[in-house]
């Protein structure tokens, strides 16, 4: 993108929906993401399951979106205003997880933990192996070190997952359904 497509992005408030794995995966690039963010679009993060993410995981996209966004500046060298690349940081792409993704999406109602705002959310035992070493920044952790399932996960007020336990389905009976399934589509 040019700092020309960038603008119309800002003139018409016009917000991404960033893809870090999906784009690695179909070779489309990489995008802009520093010079989005420095110019005032608001950037949020996707994930699209099987069709080229695989994962639906929305934590290791945002540890994509830090990683590929550092690689390119590696390779670029320098940010739309000539200065050295910056290094986007884990809050950041922990913000377009989170914020960004509300302000793209053109919510006020999510995207934070705040008064009058939904109370979705999920909790890390950062007491785990996983995260030796890193607990000097814990925020920063929970992407460096990509976590790969939630110990608490409350939506609505409810436990969805608890200790680590999914709540709401029997999640053995449905990896077999979902298995046999699979089974079946390459059975053709």
């Amino acid at each position: 993108m040019s700092k020309a497509e960038i603008d119309v992005y800002v003139d018409t408030g016009c917000g991404v929906a960033h893809c870090p794995s999906s784009n690695m995966r179909l070779a489309s690039g990489i995008a802009p993401i520093w010079e989005l963010l420095e110019a005032g679009v608001n950037v949020g993060l996707g994930v699209d399951g099987s069709a080229s993410n695989d994962s639906s995981h929305l934590l290791a996209e945002a540890r994509q979106a830090m990683l590929l966004a550092r690689v390119r500046a590696g390779v670029e060298g320098a940010s739309l205003s000539g200065s050295e690349a910056p290094i986007l940081t884990a809050r950041q792409a922990l913000e377009m997880a989170t914020i960004g993704g509300a302000a793209v999406l053109g919510r006020t109602d999510v995207g934070s933990l705040e008064s009058g705002k939904c109370a979705d959310f999920v909790a890390f035992n950062l007491n785990k192996i996983d995260f030796a070493g890193a607990l000097h920044d814990p925020l920063a952790a929970l992407l460096f070190c990509n976590p790969v399932k939630v110990d608490v996960n409350m939506i609505g007020g409810k436990y969805i997952v608890k200790d680590g336990d999914l709540q709401t389905l029997d999640l053995a009976a449905h990896i077999e359904k979902h298995n046999k399934a699979a089974a079946c589509l390459l059975e053709g």
